[in-house]
């Protein structure tokens, strides 16, 4: 990559986010999103096809919607919302001509609530059981389990994480993943938007949501450690509140971190997160970085983020 160059970063953050979708990108911005995406052709690689939507974010709705933790909250739904728009989008964007738009919102709504169910449940629900095992069987310590529940957990994470990038359909989400974090990196760096320049970049972006879930991970064993070991169902109702709680501390982490980049000690510490990032993408080629330019131009024809306002800016928060 680059003649063997190492990639370049950017070491500012822009209000814009993203996500990778179908082949092909959604990005956001300060007052707009849109989505790219290559259409198929029975002659290899069709057009872009592009849409775009104007964005008024939540947080900017309530003072409530601010605060620290909250705000959190607030724009990871947020950031749902739109990303299950996006999906349907590029989903019905892979339909025959003429087919129509089979995949409906409800549809896409019902596959979110069950994978958050299933998020919730695998990640917090099964590793809570687990340890009780385990303190059942070894001995009846408060830190054994707190220890064992923590770990298990967060082995589970990267195991269900390693296993999902397998998956041979995944390929492509996570090249257009990739292309995503390189084209927010371009326009970070004041550098020409194109796909040349673009590949330069690394596909690592310390907003991401992969290092943002790594957080999570630690920041449950943190917030968990001061419960104890009470009865079962009061374990239960603990770990299924605690989730808004734990996202909410871990978004200001990833926050903080990315303004904070600059530091040697934050890039360190930000550093298991990126390379766990090396599973999530994959370096895209020309194409893609072409579909995600178009994702980022659609923006940009509308909006500068760069140069937003601070009253612009007020409630927006975005994972890259």
């Amino acid at each position: 990559m680059g003649g063997g160059r190492e990639p370049l970063t950017a070491s500012r953050d822009a209000p814009l986010g993203g996500q990778a979708v179908l082949e092909g990108v959604m990005m956001r911005g300060v007052h707009t999103w849109a989505v790219a995406v290559r259409k198929p052709s029975e002659r290899g690689l069709g057009g872009i096809e592009v849409q775009r939507f104007p964005l008024d974010s939540w947080a900017r709705r309530h003072r409530v919607y601010r605060l620290p933790i909250v705000r959190g909250v607030v724009a990871l739904a947020e950031s749902l919302a739109i990303g299950l728009r996006a999906l349907g989008i590029s989903a019905n964007a892979q339909l025959p001509e003429g087919e129509g738009e089979q995949v409906s919102g409800m549809t896409w709504l019902a596959a979110i609530v069950i994978a958050v169910a299933f998020a919730v449940g695998l990640f917090f629900i099964v590793p809570l059981g687990l340890a009780g095992l385990v303190r059942n069987n070894v001995g009846h310590s408060s830190v054994l389990f707190w220890v064992a529940e923590g770990a298990l957990r967060t082995a589970i994470f990267l195991g269900y994480l390693a296993l999902l990038t397998r998956v041979p359909d995944m390929r492509r989400v996570l090249e257009y993943h990739g292309a995503e974090h390189k084209v927010i990196s371009c326009f970070e760096a004041g550098d020409e938007l194109t796909p040349e320049r673009a590949k330069l970049y690394s596909r690592l972006h310390p907003r991401c949501g992969t290092s943002f879930l790594l957080v999570v991970m630690i920041v449950a064993i943190i917030v968990f450690a001061p419960i104890g070991v009470p009865v079962w169902y009061l374990l239960l109702i603990t770990r299924i509140l605690g989730v808004p709680v734990i996202a909410g501390l871990s978004f200001e982490i990833i926050k903080w971190a990315g303004r904070n980049r600059r530091r040697p000690w934050v890039r360190a510490l930000m550093a298991p997160g990126l390379a766990l990032q090396r599973l999530t993408t994959r370096e895209p080629d020309l194409d893609q970085l072409s579909v995600s330019i178009a994702a980022l131009d659609a923006v940009l024809e509308i909006e500068t983020p760069g140069q937003a306002s601070a009253e612009e800016l007020v409630g927006l928060e975005v994972v890259a």
